[in-house]
């Protein structure tokens, strides 16, 4: 009876394992299918889930681009440079100024601590759309829009807070006698921070850096409203660009969207790892 009863629970988790697996793949495959897909394909009734004519010109249209593509997939690509540019320096500015900030919260003793920390986590929870009109204004008023610094700065205001918010718990998991030693040898607080609290909380930092860096990799709101020019245009914007007025260019979309994937994928896979790590870290004080 018992060993029934666990075949039969290990043949439901394995269900329920499946079809959660189908939940999150599914669509990658069908973004994957269709990348390599004609219009034809996708728009044959009834539905071809597998291309008949599987073609890499969607990608040549992109990544080679000919005369007889659109603005749009012509441009892709200097998209592609304004999103690794933007979503890196917000990256590494947070975590040098989250990195600071953190490491204040979690060892000084300040006082009104509490509410300073609580107050940079209320910073996080302020709608996008209440800040876009004062912001805009400064914007115009500095003459940076339609530059990559607009949407660096811009998006700082949610990223900082979310720097520092996830450093500052992962901070407090790092044993201060580690500091003490390091402080009774001479060390100052700045050099203890980067020569033992940072390589300790290094899978934290980079956990933490993953997902700041989806943060600006993946913002589509503050982009389209700041920036209309290729100069500084981004991929999220760039991919609702392929919607047209009359028409939907379905095929480039979808080569926009996997080609807008890889890099967040590559990094979650390079640095795996370090995510496990860090969010177990960050699970458990002391």
């Amino acid at each position: 009876m018992n060993t029934s009863r666990q075949i039969g629970s290990k043949v439901l988790y394995f269900l329920l394992t499946l079809l959660a697996l189908l939940v999150i793949y599914a669509p990658i495959a069908w973004l994957f299918l269709a990348s390599i897909s004609t219009r034809a394909d996708l728009l044959a009734t009834p539905p071809r889930w597998i291309p008949e004519h599987p073609t890499l010109k969607n990608y040549l249209d992109i990544l080679v681009p000919g005369t007889a593509v659109s603005e749009v997939a012509r441009t892709f690509k200097i998209t592609l440079g304004n999103s690794l540019l933007v979503a890196l320096t917000t990256t590494v500015i947070s975590l040098v100024i989250g990195s600071l900030a953190a490491y204040a919260l979690a060892r000084l003793r300040l006082p009104f601590r509490n509410a300073v920390f609580f107050g940079v986590l209320s910073v996080r929870m302020i709608p996008e759309i209440s800040l876009v009109i004062p912001l805009y204004i400064i914007a115009a008023r500095l003459s940076i829009l339609n530059k990559p610094i607009v949407l660096i700065l811009t998006y700082l205001s949610f990223a900082l807070p979310f720097t520092i918010w996830m450093l500052t718990t992962f901070f407090e998991t790092v044993p201060e006698e580690l500091e003490d030693a390091a402080l009774i040898d001479g060390s100052s607080r700045l050099n203890t921070l980067f020569r033992v609290v940072i390589p300790v909380a290094a899978p934290g930092i980079i956990s933490t850096a993953l997902f700041t860096f989806l943060l600006a990799w993946d913002e589509f709101f503050f982009a389209l409203i700041f920036t209309s020019t290729v100069a500084a245009k981004t991929v999220p914007v760039a991919i609702a660009e392929f919607t047209g007025r009359y028409a939907v260019d379905i095929t480039a979309m979808m080569t926009g969207g996997i080609l807008a994937a890889l890099p967040p994928v590559l990094l979650a896979l390079i640095f795996q790892r370090f995510i496990v790590s860090g969010l177990s870290a960050g699970a458990v004080k002391g």
